[in-house]
């Protein structure tokens, strides 16, 4: 099946694939070709990627995406999200910093509309940590 990471930077993937791990709304999904055609929404979260059917699960790539919707067919599967970042390019030290000013936004807030873009800027903050994390403890194996 073919896997479509667009974000409003552009395409970053357009590639077949074995398999791939969703955040929905609904909790985790798995994807393998010939899945019944779905229509979601994507939360904040990991997608993991199994390029082919043999490769453990250390060698599946990792991407932080902020949320959005996903389209499942037969054949497809498009994720359709403002930002993905790719588990490679994630610093984990920028991130911790990036995590703790968004961190102090929240809690400095005057208002409903800073509230809100620091509790975005936390998830998205988070979420990339996550993926650092993992990438880190695949490193290892």
């Amino acid at each position: 099946m073919n896997l479509q990471l667009i974000t409003l930077q552009g395409v970053k993937i357009d590639e077949p694939v074995y398999e791939v791990i969703l955040p929905t709304s609904g909790g985790e999904i798995a994807v393998f070709p010939g899945h019944e055609p779905l229509v979601t929404v994507a939360k904040a979260g990991v997608i993991q990627v199994r390029r082919e059917k043999d490769h453990s699960n250390e060698r599946m790539e990792l991407f932080a995406i902020s949320g959005g919707v996903i389209e499942i067919d037969q054949r497809r599967v498009r994720v359709l999200v403002d930002e993905a970042d790719h588990g490679e390019d994630i610093l984990e030290s920028e991130t911790k910093a990036a995590l703790e000013r968004a961190i102090k936004m929240r809690d400095e807030a005057t208002n409903q509309v800073e509230l809100e873009k620091a509790h975005q800027l936390v998830d998205r903050h988070m979420v990339r940590l996550k993926v650092a994390d993992l990438q880190r403890h695949r490193r290892r194996m």
